[in-house]
């Protein structure tokens, strides 16, 4: 763990005189002041990534659905509409998952899925291990 908030450190360019502490809030997650961040390393963005998407497939284009389901894009926007009720019902539609997650993070980055904040995924390395730092507010 103090790798990882030795990588925020160096990302948010703090020093030992800075007076807010960080904090873990838990696993992967960091306070800094009002800050929230997610440190991980690739593996670990990768699995998180892919919880994320598991949980929003009722938000993805419908077109991008339609490519990855087979059902018409009038029939998922139909669904869409329940939002998070049509997540379930997309997400058993969608023929490989795994090639979903690899599709919708090609086209976005991963930054896009787990930065809430704005979007970006930044990278720190700490003793020779890559970290991969997203701001989530």
């Amino acid at each position: 763990m103090l790798e990882k908030q030795a990588a925020l450190i160096k990302h948010l360019e703090l020093n030992l005189e800075d007076e807010k502490p960080i904090y873990q809030e838990a696993y992967n997650r960091f306070e800094y002041g009002d800050q929230e961040y997610l440190v991980c390393t690739d593996e670990e963005a990768d699995e998180e990534a892919k919880d994320y998407i598991k949980q929003s497939v009722w938000a993805f284009n419908s077109s991008f659905l339609q490519c990855h389901t087979d059902i018409d894009s009038e029939i998922l926007e139909a669904a869409q509409e329940k939002c998070e009720g049509a997540n379930e019902m997309i997400y058993n539609s969608i023929k490989d998952f795994d090639d979903f997650v690899s599709d919708a993070i090609s086209s976005d980055g991963r930054g896009h899925f787990m930065s809430s904040y704005d979007g970006y995924e930044h990278e720190e390395t700490i003793n020779d291990t890559e970290y991969y730092i997203y701001r989530t507010n």
